[in-house]
């Protein structure tokens, strides 16, 4: 099974979609194994976005994901970052398809509610970010034997 993370961004906690978001995840066949809340700082940031560094928007992005508290989420399943990237949606809002969590709740680029990993390799070095090996919970879900 797959693992990714899912960042719930700080205009989604602001507009109260966090609710939405998870439950449009586990509905899915997504299992959640590790999730916190917190108010990630400039140094955690950067390190997240370091693939965006020297990029005109960079910083903008940094004040953004620091502008006020966010919910990180591991998400387990089979094809969980595919899965977890199709019902985001498109990263602008306008050109993501309606049924997908950016095209339906979504605004604009800038503030597009929600981050998942883009691949596996990433996924692991995201999760490292914001999750030590004792804060993940691997257990048996009796839903599981309905969905694979």
């Amino acid at each position: 099974m797959e693992r990714s993370l899912v960042i719930i961004k700080p205009d989604a906690i602001q507009r109260g979609l966090a609710g939405e978001i998870i439950s449009r995840l586990e509905k899915k066949g997504l299992k959640i194994v590790g999730m916190k809340m917190l108010h990630m700082d400039r140094n955690r940031a950067q390190r997240h976005y370091a693939i965006h560094k020297g990029k005109a928007f960079f910083n903008d992005l940094v004040d953004f994901i620091t502008s006020s508290p966010i919910i990180a989420i591991v998400f387990q399943g089979k094809n969980a970052v595919d899965i977890i990237r199709q019902t985001m949606g498109e990263t602008d809002p306008a050109k993501a398809s309606s049924g997908t969590i950016r095209g339906d709740l979504g605004i604009e680029i800038g503030h597009n509610l929600v981050h998942g990993s883009d691949s596996l390799e990433n996924a692991s070095g995201e999760i490292d970010l914001f999750f030590s090996a004792d804060e993940i919970v691997d257990y048996d879900r009796e839903l599981d034997r309905w969905i694979y």
